[in-house]
């Protein structure tokens, strides 16, 4: 994967809206859009943007979990399976 290939000025933009769509959804690469020669904006197709959003929601949950190991916020796990029996009335 070449980047250089990914990052377009924003008149390509303007112009070749729909091969710009069939190229974001075709490779899934994201693309950069540039202005002024400066970064400005990324496109990517709704599947990638979808998994990005799992992947990082799944890093939230690491990290908070990460963060209680280090605060001590933790239980054995005979006494969670407990209290999960006892709420189901098992």
């Amino acid at each position: 994967m070449k980047i250089i290939e990914d990052i377009r000025p924003v008149t390509f933009l303007k112009t070749k809206t729909a091969e710009v769509l069939a190229q974001i959804n075709e490779t899934h690469r994201p693309l950069i859009i540039t202005q002024n020669g400066e970064p400005r904006a990324v496109i990517q197709d709704p599947e990638s943007y979808e998994r990005m959003k799992s992947a990082i929601g799944l890093m939230k949950l690491l990290m908070q979990g990460e963060e209680d190991i280090r605060r001590g916020r933790t239980n054995r796990q005979e006494e969670v399976f407990a209290s999960i029996k006892k709420k189901l009335g098992s």
